[in-house]
């Protein structure tokens, strides 16, 4: 099936493992080398660890490797982790620093290639191609979403509209008059676009819009039927991280089995967040990656702190490509709320459900004052709904409530908010509102 898969570089999508594993231990040995010989970061930790480049012979030997964190990227700010002088370094991206120091990733221009690459590979997996028009609102800057699309949607040979995020009304405008074909943004603002033309009376079934690649935050399966329902298109989750190359690590194709893992560039592992061991295949742990061909920053063991499984059955694209499940969560975003641990994800598949609500909500965590901690989930309603009697209100309230209560096993209050009263946003949406640390 494969020959007729849209795809970009089959040479290396559909590389059988015999060919791709010595690959991937070529590129192995060289990265050590050099991040040995050129970041005294790294050699510092390898020495510490009691490895030297040369007891690196294959892949198989890379659990020798030391982990990388983003501590480690915010002890070395700016520069400190990267592998070659300034002057080779054509691109400077950062996180926003919201929790400390912002993480520094520079580009040399083939590692802006090869970015270009594996967003190329992203885009043909949804059967972008040339003619498409891309409408591009992901956020242009610091942030990595915005120019690491552009420039894959570019080397396809698609037209690409720079839109960026927010101004919704005028992106619903665009979409209608520029005839845009695939839209690129979060899955969160996705519904707000498509809240937002509904407001506005745009038929999305009646626009050329086809396929959509939303990323940068966990969605869940449930907000991708409603997205399409919304929208019209085949919803598409691609992921990446700024300290590997930022969106392009990997990709859904149309199967929507999993995302291909672009293996030949980072090599993927997933290890139990506690003990730090690599977990058998199909088992959840947290996303551990190896850039094998990054020059500016290259980045050893990097914990991301997702949560994910690899995917062990073979895909029906027929690419050979590594597939990572969803995103379910993060180490560092779980909530542990009267000793059950709680993802937002888990709270969104819940409200997907219920008809009555939309796709917006809020976790607010509080303390009483005897030490006991509590979680108000705050939901919009729709339209209709909110205009019901109180007294229907008020059941569905509890039938909320009772469906949390059966996923998490912890009993939530809940309460139901206006439709649009909930704060919108372009980018990442805000769910969870913590104010234990407060004193409260």
């Amino acid at each position: 099936m494969h020959e007729t898969t849209p795809c970009w570089n089959r040479e290396m999508e559909f590389m059988e493992e015999g060919h791709l594993r010595p690959l991937q231990s070529e590129r192995l040995r060289d990265v050590v080398a050099r991040v040995y010989e050129r970041v005294p970061y790294y050699k510092e930790k390898l020495d510490a660890a009691g490895v030297s480049p040369e007891d690196i012979r294959g892949i198989e030997d890379i659990v020798r490797l030391p982990f990388t964190s983003k501590d480690d990227l915010r002890d070395t700010y700016p520069f400190g982790l990267f592998a070659v002088p300034m002057e080779q370094v054509v691109r400077v991206h950062a996180s926003s620093g919201t929790t400390g120091r912002p993480t520094v990733v520079g580009y040399t221009r083939r590692d802006v290639q090869m970015w270009a690459e594996v967003m190329a590979r992203t885009f043909a997996a949804g059967g972008t191609h040339i003619g498409d028009v891309v409408q591009n609102s992901y956020g242009y800057g610091l942030f990595t979403g915005g120019l690491g699309a552009h420039y894959g949607a570019e080397l396809i040979g698609a037209s690409v509209v720079p839109t960026s995020g927010g101004q919704t009304k005028r992106q619903v405008q665009i979409l209608q008059d520029f005839g845009s074909t695939v839209l690129c943004c979060t899955p969160s603002y996705a519904l707000v676009i498509g809240e937002t033309g509904r407001e506005m009376g745009v038929d999305f079934a009646g626009l050329p819009l086809r396929v959509g690649f939303f990323g940068a935050e966990p969605w869940s399966q449930s907000m991708r039927q409603e997205i399409e329902a919304s929208l019209h298109v085949d919803a598409l989750d691609i992921y990446g991280l700024s300290e590997m190359i930022g969106p392009g690590v990997s990709f859904e194709c149309l199967e929507k089995g999993g995302l291909h893992i672009n293996e030949d560039h980072f090599f993927p592992e997933v290890i139990n967040p506690k003990t730090g061991d690599p977990v058998p295949d199909g088992e959840l742990g947290e996303l551990v990656f190896t850039s094998l061909t990054k020059e500016a920053l290259p980045v050893l063991r990097y914990r991301s702190r997702d949560l994910t499984r690899i995917v062990t059955e073979p895909c029906g694209c027929g690419r050979s490509l590594r597939r990572m499940e969803r995103v379910t969560g993060r180490t560092d975003e779980m909530l542990i709320v009267r000793g059950v641990n709680v993802f937002p994800s888990q709270v969104e598949e819940v409200l997907m459900r219920i008809e009555e609500t939309t796709p917006n909500y809020l976790l607010v965590l509080d303390r009483k004052p005897r030490g006991m901690d509590e979680m108000e989930v705050q939901v919009e309603v729709s339209e209709r709904t909110f205009s019901d009697e109180m007294s229907k209100l008020e059941t569905l309230s509890e039938r909320i409530g009772g469906e949390i209560e059966e996923t998490l096993g912890l009993r939530v209050s809940v309460r139901l908010v206006e439709p649009r009263s909930l704060e919108r946003s372009t980018g990442k949406a805000k769910r969870v509102m913590d104010r234990r640390d407060l004193g409260r």
